[in-house]
């Protein structure tokens, strides 16, 4: 089990025109991700995702709050004693292209894991070359094909199969997939899909999603939770479906209301929610984050910030004075 109470996060940036500044990747998030489940972060780019999802795998540090691995809490440890506990999460990064060192074969991409783990365990050379065929099989890449090329002689969907069977050398409990299929083709994006899936009901790995594609979120994690995120905080939480289909935030509505409609096909829902203005991440609201992009927010939403919590008989949190469901989400021609 890994949970996160109250994650903050805050980047100093220093320009020459603009001087030093803050900005506030995270504002207090809360999570909770159970072995063996599923969770998916969503939300617009810069909204904080993805560091939140180098926080969870150890590859970032955070300035408040707290992350506890199974049990232990983070923070009061020493860098050296938290590498056991992060070396239970891997990510799998966006890019293919730059995860992978262009200079080493895959047999070496992958032994460099696996020789740390055989020091670990006790193990002898024959386990490492027998264990690293293996990762490549749960992948589905030929380990006698692919073990002695270099990555620019794979495909990019092939990249990534690797890049995933480098991070299951180490035996991981949680995978944290940071938008692992947007630099892929097309054609390709449903295996790797299919295959992060296949590997949590095999391998009873819990995976951590990071998208902004609804589509793939429900895909992966369908019984698990979904976490909405506007600059920094979480806006909306609650089981994957209900969220999806009955939002009750503006915000995840307007997303749910971007979605692509194939017309003829689908039609699109039919109280679309636009944000009212782009966004200025220079602003720095007193009241709720989203107010002055809201077509609902009011003089309260301006001077209050709504709390995270259930109510109004909602079934999922939400951090809005005012939810409401509206009909967002495109359907088929069949059902109008």
């Amino acid at each position: 089990m890994i949970t996160g109470e109250g994650i903050v996060k805050t980047f100093k940036q220093r320009g020459k025109v603009l001087g030093a500044r803050e900005v506030r990747a995270l504002r207090g998030v809360d999570f909770a991700i159970p072995k063996g489940g599923a969770a998916s972060f969503i939300g617009e780019s810069g909204c904080g995702k993805t560091t939140l999802g180098r926080i969870i795998a150890g590859l970032e540090t955070y300035d408040g709050g707290e992350i506890t691995i199974d049990g232990t809490a983070m923070s009061p440890l020493k860098p050296k004693r938290r590498q056991p506990h992060f070396r239970k999460i891997q990510m799998i990064h966006q890019d293919p292209y730059s995860a992978l060192n262009p200079t080493r074969t895959i047999h070496q991409t992958l032994h460099a894991p696996l020789k740390l783990r055989a020091g670990q365990t006790g193990r002898d050379a024959r386990w490492m070359e027998e264990r690293a065929a293996e990762v490549l099989s749960l992948v589905g890449l030929d380990p006698g094909t692919v073990l002695s090329r270099y990555p620019h002689q794979l495909s990019g969907g092939m990249r990534q199969r690797v890049v995933i069977a480098r991070a299951l050398t180490v035996d991981p409990e949680m995978l944290v997939a940071d938008e692992a299929v947007s630099m892929i083709d097309v054609s390709l994006r449903l295996g790797i899909l299919g295959l992060l899936k296949d590997l949590r009901e095999r391998l009873g790995v819990s995976v951590l999603f990071i998208t902004h594609d609804v589509a793939t979120a429900r895909y992966i994690g369908g019984d698990g939770e979904l976490y909405v995120i506007y600059r920094g905080q979480v806006v909306e939480r609650g089981p994957v479906d209900t969220v999806i289909a009955d939002p009750v935030h503006p915000y995840t509505q307007s997303l749910l209301s971007a979605i692509p409609v194939l017309h003829g096909l689908e039609r699109p829902g039919s109280q679309p929610v636009t944000p009212v203005e782009a966004l200025d991440a220079d602003q720095e609201p007193t009241g709720c984050l989203f107010a002055s992009r809201c077509p609902f927010s009011t003089e309260r939403c301006v001077l209050e910030a709504p709390a995270l919590g259930i109510s109004d008989g909602y079934p999922q949190e939400h951090a809005c004075f005012y939810p409401e469901r509206r009909d967002v989400i495109a359907r088929p021609m069949s059902e109008v």
